[in-house]
């Protein structure tokens, strides 16, 4: 009589999961898509403006996922709340998040202004780093919004309600779509503004979503009781609200430091194929843009789990905790299967995409470009179980120790092994490839123990009490 009750719990988590994730893979892939369309239409203006541009999109990015990492901890507070049917400390967790992204998204507006000198310290060559300038000075101005995004995303997540998600962040994608052509070419009487025109295109992209999140949520009745919009002087300097932006930070830095680790892996190699030759740094950027894509189910998906796992917990289902931890490394690993094969089995295909591969001067690009996709067709299936496995953890508000785990695999193994084989060997870009590999792969492993491990120990002392 157990085994179809279990099977039926199954079925059902596998339901609950999917019904978070897809919306949520959806809206990532459509916010990847903006990253994935800048990149193809980059290359309409040449290799140089693919490299540059490459370089200015991954210091954005790179550091919006940091910030985004450490808002990201609005999830799991707020999902382990509405478990627990604390309504009102919702909309105090979701107001600190806010508050949050407004500070940790002045100072970086004015690092991404002055992107250019960065690029120069880090070794990149002067044209370069005045192109990919011109970029991050347009794009600075959507960081803010970006962030403040990420917090009512979040929120709609951890109170099942993700479905608007995916429509604002299309509607945005498409809007990113429209306007780069406009700016970049000069179309509508506007002048053709090239590389700027796409960071100009993504600000105001990054603009319209935030805002058309925040006015669904103020009108909508349903969202009412958690007065996220409402607030006070005396209410903002309460000690309670002390206490929630000191507990976001104590969860989110060390989420923002584990995306770090992790982003900081791929930047490094970045800059590392930047000063090996354009020819490398382009096939990079269209093989990790590519992996990117990808990897945004998974990540869908391990945001679902963070969820799942928080209002579990929130509900002291310990059982179900599991459950959910499980099902969502499964899904995860499925999912960038899926991925792996169509890498593995077409990867020129994919590469045409971005280039004309008929075409003699970029025949070198498309080479190298193949050869890493096909690496990283190997390492879907790990990177799928290591991000899953991180938003298990995550939903537990065990964040602290898998930071640790992603500074050992990442830059002690992933990066070390990368450098070797690349730098020291001479594979260049494969053997670089090759070290990103073995790092998610350490990653995967390790993490996958620690929520056994975790979730275990938090079962038996339970029963124990009882």
């Amino acid at each position: 009589m157990n085994n179809p009750i279990r099977r039926d719990r199954l079925i059902s988590e596998i339901k609950q999961c999917l019904l978070l994730a897809v919306p949520l893979a959806a809206a990532q892939l459509s916010q990847s898509a903006t990253g994935f369309v800048d990149t193809v239409m980059m290359g309409w203006l040449g290799s140089q403006t693919i490299a540059s541009g490459g370089l200015g999109a991954t210091i954005f990015t790179f550091l919006l996922l940091i910030t985004t990492g450490i808002v990201s901890a609005v999830s799991p507070l707020v999902a382990e709340a509405y478990g627990a049917g604390k309504l009102e400390r919702v909309g105090k967790i979701v107001r600190q998040g806010l508050g949050i992204s407004l500070l940790l998204g002045i100072p970086i507006v004015i690092v991404l202004w002055n992107g250019g000198a960065l690029l120069l310290l880090l070794g990149q060559n002067a044209p370069t780093a005045a192109l990919a300038e011109t970029y991050l000075r347009a794009i600075a101005l959507g960081f803010i919004p970006a962030l403040g995004f990420a917090v009512l995303k979040s929120f709609l997540s951890a109170v099942s309600q993700p479905q608007l998600i995916t429509i604002t962040v299309v509607l945005g994608t498409l809007l990113n779509i429209a306007t780069n052509y406009i700016l970049m070419f000069g179309k509508l009487g506007l002048p053709a503004l090239g590389l700027a025109g796409i960071g100009w295109a993504s600000t105001l992209s990054l603009w319209s979503m935030f805002i058309a999140l925040a006015i669904y949520i103020y009108s909508q009745h349903r969202f009412t009781s958690y007065c996220i919009f409402q607030t006070s002087f005396r209410d903002t300097f309460s000690q309670e609200n002390w206490r929630i932006f000191w507990q976001i930070f104590q969860v989110g830095l060390p989420i923002g430091g584990l995306i770090a680790v992790e982003g900081g892996l791929f930047t490094v190699v970045t800059f590392l194929l930047g000063q090996i030759g354009t020819t490398s740094l382009a096939a990079h950027q269209i093989a990790l843009q590519t992996a990117s894509m990808s990897f945004q189910i998974a990540l869908g998906i391990s945001l679902a789990t963070t969820v799942r796992v928080g209002q579990l917990a929130g509900e002291q289902d310990l059982v179900g905790v599991r459950l959910a931890g499980y099902v969502g490394i499964s899904l995860g690993a499925l999912s960038m299967a899926i991925a792996g094969i169509i890498f593995w089995l077409l990867p020129k295909s994919v590469v045409s995409l971005y280039l004309d591969i008929n075409n003699p001067s970029n025949e070198d690009v498309v080479n190298l470009a193949v050869k890493l996709l096909v690496v990283a067709a190997i390492f879907q299936i790990v990177d799928g179980v290591q991000v899953t496995a991180a938003g298990a953890l995550r939903g537990l508000k065990d964040t602290q120790i898998p930071m640790l785990i992603g500074i050992v695999a990442y830059w002690g193994i992933g990066l070390s092994i990368g450098y070797a084989l690349g730098i020291w060997l001479g594979y260049g870009a494969i053997g670089l490839w090759w070290g990103l590999a073995i790092g998610l792969a350490s990653a995967a492993i390790v993490l996958t123990w620690r929520f056994s491990i975790l979730q275990s120990v938090t079962l038996e002392l339970d029963n124990s009490r009882k």
